[in-house]
């Protein structure tokens, strides 16, 4: 089917208990991987794509358009994301390209700042008939200009006053998650989305989903989060999978022992993120 925006999508997961898994992809053959995946588990799911992405795929134009050719290949919900876009001239771009979402972090600036350029891009989103998330607090890891010393949690009356102020369609929060796999034992503040959850009725995104214990994110989805990111782990099972299939005794070359391999891995690793995710519950695709 055609490519949507997220926004429906989100409100059903809220309202229903579970979330959403958003991937970040780089190819044809990494798409594939996650939306098959949601077909065959029956579930809406979200494709997304950072810089690095943007930049591998040679701009948003060709990466709207592998996207449109996986979605295609289905019969459920896929949305078109941008990720983390520091710059109203990076949302402008996506959204021309056919993206149906787009992320506006200015999370690094004031809050006022923060407030103003992302009721900027609310606007020109809603031009384009597109859903917009926004993030307040910060992440450590390595997204944008963020220091991995950096750890600023989400403060919940801010939430509140930045999802009334900005007219968002999800809101990322920060409660303790990292971009990248974790140095150390993440301390997840699920007080912390509890009380955030009780200001703040839109869907809640959290960031940083590769490694966080399983426990914390299905305990976190029980509080409001109806979006997960995985980029990580997704392109190390990639990895590891075609590592596999290099190993097998009777190895040759070609695309079935190598690239397929791959991608087998990662829809493995999709589907344990999206039961995870579901919170024994579906979207209501069955």
């Amino acid at each position: 089917m055609a490519l949507v925006t997220m926004k429906e999508m989100l409100i059903n997961a809220r309202r229903d208990g579970y979330a959403v898994g958003a991937f970040e992809f780089w190819s044809y053959d990494s798409a594939k991987a996650v939306v098959s995946t949601a077909e065959k588990m029956k579930m809406p799911v979200i494709l997304q794509v950072g810089h690095f992405e943007r930049d591998y795929m040679d701009g948003y134009l060709n990466a709207y358009r592998i996207a449109q050719m996986a979605a295609e290949q289905v019969s459920v919900p896929v949305a078109l994301h941008l990720d983390h876009a520091e710059e109203y001239s990076e949302v402008l771009s996506a959204l021309r390209a056919g993206f149906t979402s787009v992320m506006i972090d200015a999370s690094a600036k004031s809050f006022e700042e923060n407030v103003f350029l992302t009721r900027e891009v609310v606007a020109l989103a809603g031009k384009f008939k597109a859903s917009v998330e926004a993030e307040l607090g910060q992440l450590s890891g390595s997204e944008g200009k963020i220091s991995s010393e950096t750890d600023l949690l989400t403060d919940p009356e801010c939430a509140q006053e930045f999802a009334e102020k900005t007219g968002i369609d999800a809101l990322a929060v920060a409660i303790g998650t990292a971009h990248g796999f974790y140095k150390r034992t993440p301390h997840i503040d699920i007080s912390r989305l509890k009380e955030i959850a009780g200001r703040v009725s839109i869907p809640l995104v959290l960031h940083g989903g590769s490694g966080t214990p399983q426990d914390k994110v299905a305990e976190a989805v029980n509080y409001g989060i109806a979006k997960v990111n995985i980029c990580t782990e997704f392109i190390e099972a990639f990895a590891l999978g075609m590592e596999e299939g290099r190993e097998k005794p009777d190895f040759s070359y070609n695309v079935e022992n190598l690239f397929v391999s791959g991608r087998r891995k990662a829809e493995q690793l999709v589907e344990s993120k999206i039961k995870l995710f579901s919170n024994g519950k579906n979207s209501g695709l069955v």
